[in-house]
């Protein structure tokens, strides 16, 4: 890791912030993408009230 001296604090909380973020947002998409084959498999699903 290199030396990043007086701006190591800024420098790892943003490396931090931008990790929680791309964590968030892949597990918002995974989350969404399970509601959309729900969604799609109870569309899909045979009637069976005919």
């Amino acid at each position: 890791m290199p030396e990043l001296g007086k701006y190591a604090a800024t420098v790892l909380s943003a490396y931090g912030v931008t990790l929680a973020l791309v964590l968030g947002l892949v597990a918002a998409s995974i989350i969404r993408a399970r509601a959309a084959q729900r969604a799609l498999d109870k569309l899909e699903a045979p009637r069976t009230d005919v």
